[in-house]
C-alpha cells in the first residue's frame, strides 16, 4: 500500500482508526516563512490526532523552523514540541538538520543554517535501527578513558573492547539542500536522504509511514524505496497533482531497474 489523498490532513486523520501508524515523517508549514498556496494548519489538533493514530512505541518526526517577526524568533517550534508532550508524546530527541547554507541570511545575526527535527515517541520507541556511518578516529584502539559520575567523580570505563571503525551518528545531521528540477515547484523541500534515514531508523519493512503534509512527495518516495506502507495527505490540488506525477516517474524508473 502506497496511497496519497488530496485532502485536509486533520479531517482525513479523524477518519482513521486509533493506533494504526508506526511512523510519521513530516514537515508542516513553518509559521509564515513560506507561501503554501494560502493554506495554513491547526497544529494543536494535528498533533493531538497524530498521538491518537500513532501505535504504542511509534514515532513522529516533526521537522520545523521559526519565523523572525519584529526582530524576534517566534518560538513556534518549541511551542509545538511542548504541546506534543501535553498530548502524551515523549520528546525522545531534539535533532538538528544542518542544511549547510542559507539562501537569504539576515544582516544582524549569525547565519541560520538549521531546522529542528523533533522526534516524538508514544512511549519508548519500539524500533531503533541507529545508523552507524560516523568515522571513528579511534577505530581499532582499545576502549579507555573515564566516565563522570553523578557526584562529579571520575570512574574508569569498564569495557575492554575496541572502538569500531564506524560509530553511531550524532543527532545533528548535515545534509545540503540540493536543487531538484522535479520539485522546484514546491517552496519547502527536504532531501530524500533525510526522510529515508529517519524511516530506516524508526521503522521496519512493512510498517506504515504517514506524511500528513505531503508537499512534494519526498517521504512517499523514501517509503516506497524502503518497502514501507505509506499514507499521505496534501490539501493543495496543484501540489497533489505534481507529487503524483513525480511519484509515477520515480516508480516507473525503479521498475526499469527491477526488470
Amino acid at each position: 500500500m502506497n496511497v496519497a489523498y488530496n485532502a485536509d490532513c486533520l479531517a482525513a486523520m479523524r477518519e482513521m482508526e486509533d493506533e494504526c501508524i508506526d511512523l510519521t515523517v513530516t514537515s508542516p508549514p513553518y509559521d509564515g516563512i513560506r507561501d503554501y498556496k494560502g493554506f495554513s494548519f491547526d497544529w494543536k489538533n494535528t498533533l493531538s490526532e497524530l498521538y491518537r493514530v500513532t501505535k504504542p512505541g511509534g514515532v513522529v518526526v516533526w521537522n520545523v523552523s521559526d519565523q523572525t517577526v519584529n526582530g524576534s524568533e517566534t518560538g513556534t517550534s518549541f511551542k509545538q514540541a511542548l504541546y506534543a508532550v501535553e498530548c502524551g508524546f515523549n520528546l525522545h530527541d531534539t535533532m538538528i538538520w544542518d542544511k549547510g547554507s542559507a539562501a537569504f541570511p539576515d544582516a544582524n545575526r549569525y547565519i541560520q543554517v538549521f531546522e529542528y527535527m523533533f522526534v516524538l515517541s508514544k512511549g519508548i520507541p519500539k524500533t531503533m535501527h541507529f545508523l552507524e556511518d560516523r568515522k571513528n578516529i579511534h577505530a581499532g584502539k582499545k576502549v579507555h578513558g573515564t566516565n563522570r559520575q553523578k557526584d562529579g567523580t571520575m570512574k574508569p570505563k569498564t569495557s575492554t573492547g575496541e572502538y569500531k571503525e564506524f560509530g553511531r551518528r550524532f543527532n545533528i545531521w548535515r545534509m545540503n539542500t540540493v536543487p531538484d528540477s522535479e520539485t522546484n515547484w514546491h517552496p519547502a523541500r527536504f532531501p530524500i536522504q533525510l526522510a529515508a534515514d529517519h524511516i530506516r531508523t524508526w521503522s521496519d519493512e512493512g510498517d506504515t509511514v504517514l506524511d500528513p503534509f505531503l508537499g512534494s512527495g519526498t517521504t512517499r518516495i523514501a517509503a516506497y524505496d524502503l518497502n514501507r506502507q505509506f499514507i499521505g495527505f496534501e490539501i493543495s490540488e496543484e501540489y497533489f497533482r505534481l507529487q503524483e506525477e513525480r511519484f509515477a516517474r520515480h516508480t516507473a524508473q525503479m521498475n526499469l531497474f527491477i526488470d
